[in-house]
């Protein structure tokens, strides 16, 4: 007699205890079962994409019956040796381990986590939940003065922590520096402080966060988490690594916009689209350079369209990493089996995000601000005579 499917997943190490539909069903589902059996195909009449029209089963009856695995006709047929009655008809047959392993989750009542019904977006991924006003714990104590302290310590509380003592005064100063801006207080400004701290301490601490606040380092501080989400860089990259002479002109935009406390909105739409938007300013339309950090190959011989191509991709995977918390890279080639951005709507981005292809050399470009005015001025007339002739 073969060995049944328990033993082979003894052999295997698989763990007897409940099956975990995420790690064991989800994968086999999606590499054998929805291409046929999913919104696009329905042989059938089944889909196995969700749990509502799966139990509901197809023309040949009910193919998952929860509970009950031996009534189940969907385990018949990936258990059948006839060929044309077989699931999955082509490729390999399920290994026995994968037959046991469906067999138990159906046994175990064929739970199915994201049984919200077929064609609804399941929107529990952290990625996808709105900004909201948490609750704020009710608890005091010594040592609460703002909602942060409480949250804080409700944290300590729940893990039954206690809270480490206050820092030094001096070790206090440094480290609002150092989150601030970066730079290290000077001893002029450790001498202020302790003075100030002697006749007042709370508004000592607060005066050094609101003159740091206030700093131009604050922004060029805190603008190094943007830029390297951003990709930024004073060069093309590859081999070449020619500069950009003027790539610092939206770094400068993105510190000034910090600041200057620039909305998260008005951050937002003025990076992705601010030469779209209604009468926009010079400095408007330069926060689009968030989308010209792209790498750019300039060795002999390379196939200039490939990298305008590889860039166009490039700005539409970096737009959905920084704004949605999305990795979209496996949609390029193909729609992956786990991730909700499909393949159709990561091509659908990519004409938004393109551009002319750039033969032209950058060596004519100059730098300063009388140069890039009268560049500017070229350029407006070039597009007004264009947009002239458009209206024609």
């Amino acid at each position: 007699m073969p060995p049944g499917p328990s033993c082979w997943a003894r052999r295997k190490g698989i763990a007897a205890g409940k099956v975990d539909f995420q790690k064991q069903i989800k994968p086999i589902r999606a590499k054998h079962c929805t291409g046929c059996h999913g919104v696009k195909k329905r042989e059938a009449g089944l889909r196995l994409d969700f749990r509502k029209p799966a139990l509901a089963g197809g023309d040949s009856g009910v193919a998952i019956r929860a509970g009950k695995p031996g009534a189940s006709l969907l385990l018949k047929r990936i258990r059948s040796a006839d060929p044309d009655e077989r699931m999955p008809p082509k490729g390999k047959p399920l290994s026995e381990v994968q037959i046991g392993v469906i067999s138990r989750w159906i046994a175990e009542g064929a739970q199915w986590p994201d049984d919200g019904g077929a064609g609804k977006l399941q929107v529990d991924h952290w990625a996808f939940q709105p900004i909201a006003r948490p609750v704020v714990p009710k608890i005091g104590g010594p040592g609460v003065r703002n909602d942060v302290d409480r949250f804080v310590r409700a944290r300590l509380k729940e893990h039954r922590l206690k809270g480490s003592s206050e820092a030094d005064p001096n070790t206090l100063l440094r480290r609002l520096h150092l989150d601030l801006t970066g730079i290290p207080p000077t001893p002029a400004e450790i001498r202020a402080f302790l003075a100030a701290r002697d006749k007042n301490a709370q508004a000592a601490y607060t005066a050094v966060v609101d003159r740091l606040l206030e700093s131009p380092h604050f922004g060029e501080r805190w603008s190094l988490e943007w830029l390297d989400l951003a990709r930024y860089a004073d060069s093309d990259g590859y081999e070449k690594d020619l500069p950009r002479p003027h790539s610092f002109r939206w770094r400068d935009w993105l510190i000034d916009a910090i600041n200057r406390d620039l909305p998260f909105d008005q951050f937002t739409e003025q990076q992705i689209a601010g030469d779209l938007l209604p009468g926009a300013t010079d400095q408007v339309q330069l926060a689009t350079g968030f989308h010209r950090n792209t790498l750019t190959n300039r060795e002999g011989g390379v196939d200039q369209e490939e990298y305008r191509v590889k860039a166009v991709v490039d700005r539409v995977n970096t737009t959905f990493t920084v704004w949605m918390g999305l990795t979209v890279g496996c949609s390029e080639c193909h729609s992956h089996k786990y991730d909700p951005i499909s393949q159709r709507s990561t091509t659908d981005c990519l004409p938004s995000s393109t551009m002319p292809m750039r033969r032209t050399s950058r060596s004519h470009l100059r730098s300063g601000p009388e140069a890039v005015r009268e560049e500017t001025r070229a350029h407006r007339q070039k597009r007004a005579a264009i947009e002239a002739r458009m209206r024609r």
